[in-house]
């Protein structure tokens, strides 16, 4: 069964001269881990506002477990969970607080779900009279998700869940996800890291308001249509202005500490040519496994 199914949607604003959303057509299996990745302003927020039946689309349909979400909007709003991408908690309320006020809108509480959340919880638990706003960014992320599953949605929806968050609060996040998805929940979340790319079990890459591709990471990855290598040398920046600079290297992006090339023609050839060719020295170049970035880059 599909749990979310987005037809056709499109969505502009009166200040910005294209479109937020450009046709958009997306399913998410019952029980999928689905990731939304892209940069920021690619239009995932408007999407999510779309489906949490917070904005009308301007065309198309969406549905989120088989309800429409124009028309049965009262019922949506019931089944899902969503945590927006800023933190949107009472922050002079308490963690304790934050987490009953939140249950009691769905006419629950904290008890009747607690087995939901108690994993989570308990890692903030010591810190439940402590005001929301006074938490860490790892603590108040963990507080938002609890106060987003304590009505048990069927369909949860993150938007960039993990911006702004260090590295350790981020993979235990992803460990969370994993964990609520064998309890049968739909997950459906933005990021713009392109390596969480890879913990989500089909990934969407959208980029101004287009959707580039729609498949597993793994799937994504096997369709790159080039060799791709790694280069670096002793001069990086002077390295890539000369990699660009040269008509049969098709592509030339920095990553991290090297570059990552495609070329034109036959990779062996062209490999010979270039190292005579270029005149930084220390020249190191291995071929490389494609990353989902890779393919996000060459999908632009």
């Amino acid at each position: 069964m599909k749990d979310v199914v987005i037809e056709s949607i499109s969505k502009s604003f009166k200040k910005e001269d294209k479109k937020a959303l450009d046709q958009i057509s997306l399913e998410v299996e019952e029980g999928e881990l689905f990731g939304l990745i892209g940069p920021d302003g690619a239009g995932k927020t408007t999407l999510f506002r779309i489906l949490t039946t917070l904005l009308l689309a301007d065309s198309g349909n969406a549905y989120v477990h088989g309800q429409e979400v124009v028309k049965d909007y009262k019922k949506i709003r019931s089944m899902i969970g969503y945590m927006p991408r800023k933190f949107s908690l009472y922050q002079d309320l308490s963690v304790e607080e934050n987490l009953n006020f939140f249950a009691s809108l769905f006419n629950t509480s904290v008890e009747a779900n607690y087995d939901l959340i108690k994993e989570i919880y308990v890692q903030i638990e010591p810190f439940k009279t402590r005001r929301a706003g006074k938490l860490s960014g790892g603590m108040k992320q963990k507080l938002a998700l609890c106060c987003a599953l304590i009505h048990r949605p069927t369909v949860l929806l993150l938007d960039e869940p993990t911006t702004g968050v260090d590295a350790v609060s981020r993979k235990e996040f992803w460990e969370m996800l994993q964990r609520l998805k064998t309890q049968g929940i739909t997950i459906l979340v933005s990021t713009p890291y392109m390596d969480e790319a890879s913990l989500c079990e089909k990934t969407a890459l959208i980029q101004e308001g287009k959707i580039l591709s729609v498949d597993t990471p793994e799937k994504i990855i096997s369709k790159f249509p080039k060799k791709l290598f790694a280069i670096k040398g002793d001069h990086m920046s002077q390295l890539l202005r000369e990699l660009r600079s040269k008509a049969w290297i098709e592509s030339a992006n920095a990553f991290g500490d090297t570059h990552h090339i495609t070329f034109r023609g036959e990779d062996d050839a062209m490999l010979e040519r270039l190292i005579q060719d270029l005149s930084v020295t220390g020249i190191e170049i291995e071929d490389i496994k494609p990353t989902i970035e890779d393919c996000f880059i060459k999908l632009m």
